[in-house]
C-alpha cells in the first residue's frame, strides 16, 4: 500500500481545540498509553470528518489498526457531539433574532438498496436525514441528530420537538414547503 501526505482544510486552532478536549478526556477516564497521542488523534478524526477518508484508509496512514481508527474517530466525534449546544439552547438563542431559518438536508451514505429506510425517495438516494436551525445571516444554531433519509422534514422536525420547542420561545421561524 502507497501511503502520501495530504493536506486538511481546516485551521491548525481547530486541531489543538479538539487535540486539548481529547488530553482532558483520556485523564478524565485514565487512559495510560495510547498508539497516537491526542494531537495525531485529532488530526485522523479531522481527516475523517473533512475529507472523507475511510477507516482502512487512515488505519495505513497512521500505522494504527482499522479497528484503532474507528475508535479514534467515534472518540473524538463523541467529545465534540457533547460540546454541541441542545435544542433548548439553540430556542434560547433563537429568541434574541428576528427570525430563525429551519431545514433539511439529506447526507448521502453508502446502503444496499434493501435498507429501505435510509432510501430518500425525493433524493433518489440514500441517506441520513437531519434538521438544522440558522440565524437570520446562516450562522448555525443547532443541528439535530440524523434520521433514516426516508423521514420527511416535518416528521423529523416534530420528532425532534423542534416545532413544539420553537412556537413555546414564540420564535418567528422561516422554513421551505417541506414543513406544511
Amino acid at each position: 500500500m502507497l501511503v502520501y501526505s495530504s493536506g486538511i482544510d481546516v485551521s491548525s486552532s481547530t486541531l489543538r481545540f479538539l487535540a486539548r478536549q481529547l488530553r482532558a478526556h483520556h485523564r478524565a477516564i485514565g487512559s495510560r498509553w495510547r498508539r497516537l497521542g491526542a494531537g495525531r488523534q485529532a488530526l485522523l478524526a479531522l481527516a475523517h470528518l473533512r475529507v472523507g477518508h475511510t477507516y482502512a484508509q487512515l488505519a495505513a496512514g497512521f500505522g494504527v489498526g482499522t479497528t484503532t481508527a474507528y475508535r479514534y474517530v467515534t472518540e473524538a466525534v463523541d467529545l465534540l457531539a457533547d460540546l454541541a449546544p441542545t435544542l433548548a439552547d439553540a430556542v434560547r438563542t433563537a429568541s434574541t433574532k428576528a427570525f430563525v431559518l429551519l431545514d433539511g438536508t439529506l447526507l448521502p451514505i453508502d446502503r444496499i438498496a434493501a435498507d429501505r429506510p435510509f432510501y430518500s425517495g425525493k433524493r433518489k438516494k440514500h441517506g441520513m436525514n437531519v434538521q438544522v436551525l440558522a440565524d437570520p445571516f446562516g450562522r448555525l444554531l443547532w443541528a439535530s441528530a440524523a434520521l433514516p433519509g426516508a423521514v420527511h422534514d416535518i416528521r423529523a422536525a416534530r420528532e425532534h420537538g423542534i416545532v413544539d420547542a420553537l412556537a413555546q420561545a414564540d420564535v418567528t421561524c422561516w422554513a421551505d414547503k417541506g414543513y406544511r
